[in-house]
């Protein structure tokens, strides 16, 4: 199979789609058929603050829907008359197997989405056989998703306070994380207005969002009672007292973002950290030759699923040209916008050794829970 050039997109206002279709509306998340479907059983579970949240990107959301197009505009060329009678999704991923070229990708604050949401989500993996990423922004603590035995890796964040961060890094050493992912591209906060709509004040919701929990009680007797708001529990040392709740703590942690991270910062990480380590935000293949320089392992090709530049390429578009410049030893994986199977086949055709998957990971844990993920 080999790819083609950008093909021609349907537009959603043709004529010619059926406009009886709907998608599957109820609570069963086995009747499902697709990711976009999950989509819609999440949209009616969630509170508005918490959809957008997980929905949202960057300015005018221009990456986001870019994101999704350059996947669509790419072919595939299939082989007639080939045997395909034995047909294998596993790749070999640092050494060993995974069941399929996917990766759950890091996501923060998914205890809003249901109860302890990065548990589900790594009990989801492990039994999909594929590693799980845990953001470091995460309401279970890191000890606890290695204890599930999933292929855990923890992300972090390039946070000011250099001694916590080393600390955070030696409880993944000690915890038997596979490996560190290192954000780069969210030391300034992407500008998201649709987002911040949703609230009068920071962390304030609005009163008509207020009145909006109140009608969705499937989500508040699973978040919030009888646990209230959720909490960060791998920032221990960097809140002030009382302040790790996710309602108190997104204000201090964005500005507690280092916005003088550079590339010896990667390579002191390099010296901290004695198992895989990955670079989470390479657009270009000059970045990624200098992550392999400063002793990565690996880089994630990314634009932060569109939330952070809105100006910024989708990554698959400049997956091949990463692969090129660093050539075959080095993993690289990319994000951003898969949805569907062929997506990272296209992915692994363009040179990914595997790509993440986020928002479509979280429509299923929103829609349903531990079913909703495994689906």
């Amino acid at each position: 199979m080999v790819l083609a050039g950008p093909g021609a997109a349907l537009p959603e206002s043709d004529p010619d789609v059926n406009p009886r279709r709907q998608h599957y509306r109820g609570r069963n998340p086995a009747r499902a058929q697709n990711i976009a479907e999950l989509r819609t059983m999440a949209a009616r579970r969630l509170p508005g603050f918490c959809l957008e949240y997980l929905e949202g990107g960057a300015d005018d959301e221009l990456a986001l829907a870019r994101n999704r197009r350059a996947l669509d505009e790419i072919l595939l060329l299939p082989r007639t008359l080939v045997d395909v009678s034995r047909r294998e999704l596993a790749v070999p991923l640092f050494g060993t197997d995974i069941a399929l070229p996917a990766v759950i990708a890091p996501t923060g604050f998914n205890g809003l989405l249901t109860h302890e949401g990065d548990r589900v989500l790594a009990e989801a993996a492990r039994a999909a056989g594929i590693p799980f990423c845990q953001s470091m922004v995460s309401t279970v603590a890191l000890e606890d998703i290695a204890a599930t035995g999933v292929r855990h890796w923890m992300q972090i964040y390039p946070f000011k306070d250099r001694d916590n961060l080393a600390a955070v890094v030696k409880r993944a050493e000690h915890a038997g994380c596979e490996a560190i992912v290192l954000t780069t591209d969210a030391s300034v906060f992407g500008n998201r207005e649709w987002d911040r709509r949703n609230y009068r004040a920071p962390m304030k919701l609005t009163w008509r969002n207020v009145l909006d929990v109140g009608l969705h009680p499937r989500w508040g007797l699973d978040v919030l009672v009888p646990h209230g708001m959720p909490r960060f529990r791998n920032l221990g040392d960097f809140l002030p007292p009382g302040m790790d709740s996710a309602s108190n703590a997104a204000a201090f942690l964005a500005a507690q973002m280092d916005t003088s991270l550079t590339w010896e910062d990667v390579r002191r990480l390099r010296e901290l950290w004695p198992r895989r380590l990955l670079v989470k935000g390479v657009l270009l293949p000059e970045d990624a030759l200098r992550a392999k320089e400063a002793g990565a392992d690996g880089v994630v090709v990314t634009n932060h699923g569109g939330r952070q530049l809105d100006a910024a390429p989708a990554p698959i578009e400049t997956l091949a040209a990463v692969r090129q410049a660093v050539g075959a030893e080095m993993t690289v994986i990319v994000d951003s916008g898969f949805r569907r199977g062929s997506d990272f086949v296209k992915a692994r055709a363009l040179g990914a050794d595997a790509a993440m998957a986020g928002r479509a990971t979280l429509y299923g844990l929103a829609a349903a829970g531990a079913p909703g993920a495994a689906r």
